[in-house]
């Protein structure tokens, strides 16, 4: 399969443990391996993949590059006991030590705990912008949409069409934004149980391993990245990049209040918000901006 590299893009994936239902979208053909193989499964049809994680190994898989535009693609979890693991339902990411990287994430818990969504932006190297959840449904029980809006204008992560969290283009007021490298979409299930259980305390109890998460319906619509041409490409208005239209630069009212009662109710920790003294008394520009 060859690798492509896209600026902006519509990432949508959908994660579950026990549903068996298709849903149309063919991974064999969309994805290719980055490590542990011998840890996946593929429907004979390629509509569907399953991801694995015993003690000898995980897994990750990754789509083609992207430049930036819009969504796509699904996941989920399960486990008898111990959700210990990080599932990356969806990962976009250049490469190297200045790389931009957008995380959507599952991290683990003790069984009976709260899962954890975990999302997070790097630009040029630097993260640090964490925005953490607790979901309203049990992740394991069925199929759900996770999907990643990334354009010229923002960020948005959603979760079964709700947004959960925004993250605006302040480029020009001092903030970086991820819009001047391709990036690929990746999928893993790994072991970071030093640090993703309330700061590594907890361990993953092999005993009711092997982990598995299962995708379907993957989509991913984006600008192609050609090199250093795409970023004004990618990012001109035209009829043909229909993700940079006036009618997604911000959120709706109607979406604006979805994501008032999402946060308002079930968000547990925001960066903008930390108290602790982990930014030194000095919050970081972007909190005192609008997000929407």
């Amino acid at each position: 399969m060859g690798r492509f590299q896209a600026l902006f893009l519509a990432l949508v994936i959908s994660l579950i443990a026990f549903n068996q239902n298709h849903v149309g979208a063919n991974f064999s053909k969309s994805m290719y391996f980055t490590w542990g193989a011998q840890h996946s499964y593929f429907s004979a049809d390629g509509e569907n993949v399953q991801l694995v994680l015993d003690k000898s190994s995980g897994i990750t898989i990754s789509a083609p590059g992207f430049s930036q535009k819009d969504r796509s693609s699904s996941a989920a979890s399960k486990s008898t006991c111990w959700i210990l693991f990080d599932t990356i339902m969806a990962q976009l990411s250049s490469k190297g030590d200045r790389h931009d990287e957008i995380d959507f994430e599952f991290l683990g818990n003790v069984s009976g705990q709260p899962y954890i969504i975990h999302t997070n932006v790097y630009t040029e190297g630097k993260g640090n912008r964490e925005v953490q959840f607790h979901p309203w449904f049990n992740p394991t029980a069925d199929f759900h949409n996770y999907t990643i809006h990334w354009n010229p204008h923002e960020i948005v992560w959603f979760v079964d069409g709700l947004p959960i969290r925004v993250f605006r283009n302040y480029e020009l007021e001092g903030v970086p934004f991820p819009n001047k490298q391709g990036m690929m979409v990746y999928s893993s299930l790994w072991n970071a149980d030093n640090w993703a259980t309330r700061g590594g305390k907890d361990k993953i109890d092999w005993i009711s391993s092997p982990f598995v998460a299962k995708f379907q319906r993957f989509r991913a619509r984006a600008c192609k990245w050609d090199g250093p041409i795409s970023i004004s490409q990618c990012a001109s208005i035209s009829q043909a990049n229909w993700w940079t239209s006036q009618v997604y630069s911000k959120l709706s009212y109607a979406q604006m209040g979805q994501m008032k009662w999402v946060q308002d109710h079930y968000m547990i920790y925001d960066y903008c918000k930390d108290t602790t003294g982990r930014f030194y008394g000095k919050i970081p520009l972007e909190c005192s901006k609008q997000q929407f």
